[in-house]
């Protein structure tokens, strides 16, 4: 499984996973102010994700899997490995197998199973058919009806591309997304302790992450803190990028 990624600036490494239904360009600004503090910064396209390499099988196993081949084919050694949403699962799953890095940052998820909350999204997605559409407006009409809130509808559609062909095509495996929701919002089990230091940090205004989500996690993470971003939503990244990049960076300087 070859992911794509994108590689900024010099340094001490950080690796960055992205959220379920996004890719490397959602948090490309925040990784390029941390990459000019003096880090090595690769942001990675997730399977069936962005322009990464597209599989049937999509669970938080072989997404560890792939980031731990990621690391060893480009030589990355001992980095801080930092997770958004189902980023950030994907990185407790590593941090329980895999030993190669230096610290870790969760953004916004525990790791408890969640609700299912993507049906809509999934429906949206699932009714614009790219093979008939004619435009970018055809497709926000289409989804509108599914998804209300238009900066949502703006960050889901950035998926939406134009062909060689003048067509349209989803950066995002959709048939595979779909028939595997659920492991998405699934638990990684947490059974190995790990000594190394954690951040996790969430939203003020998100319902993502509870006080008791963290003493769990710090059961398994000894090490961990818990920081809360005031007025920042799920993606605190977009919501709050200076105290995002702030917050980052100290981590960075303490490892």
């Amino acid at each position: 499984m070859k992911l794509h990624y994108r590689k900024l600036g010099s340094g001490k490494p950080l690796v960055v996973l992205h959220g379920v239904f996004g890719s490397s360009d959602n948090l490309f600004t925040v990784c390029r102010n941390i990459a000019e503090k003096g880090y090595e910064v690769y942001i990675l396209d997730a399977r069936n994700h962005g322009q990464s390499e597209r599989s049937e099988v999509f669970n938080y196993e072989v997404m560890a899997e792939d980031l731990d081949r990621f690391l060893s084919e480009n030589g990355i050694s001992a980095p801080v490995i930092l997770g958004h949403s189902m980023g950030g699962k994907a990185v407790l799953q590593y941090s329980q197998h895999y030993t190669n890095f230096s610290g870790l940052v969760i953004v916004d998820i525990a790791a408890r199973a969640y609700p299912c909350h993507h049906e809509h999204i999934i429906r949206g997605l699932q009714a614009i058919d790219t093979s008939t559409l004619t435009s970018r407006k055809e497709a926000e009409d289409i989804f509108s009806r599914y998804v209300s809130d238009a900066g949502e509808r703006q960050f889901l559609l950035k998926n939406l591309y134009r062909t060689e062909d003048g067509g349209f095509d989803w950066r995002i495996n959709v048939p595979v997304l779909a028939e595997n929701a659920g492991e998405v919002v699934s638990e990684v089990s947490l059974y190995n302790k790990v000594e190394k230091p954690l951040l996790l940090m969430r939203g003020g205004d998100s319902p993502y992450v509870s006080d008791e989500d963290f003493e769990y996690l710090k059961t398994w993470y000894p090490a961990a803190r818990l920081v809360t971003i005031a007025g920042a939503n799920h993606w605190v990244h977009a919501t709050r990028p200076a105290e995002f990049v702030e917050e980052v960076t100290r981590f960075l300087a303490e490892q």
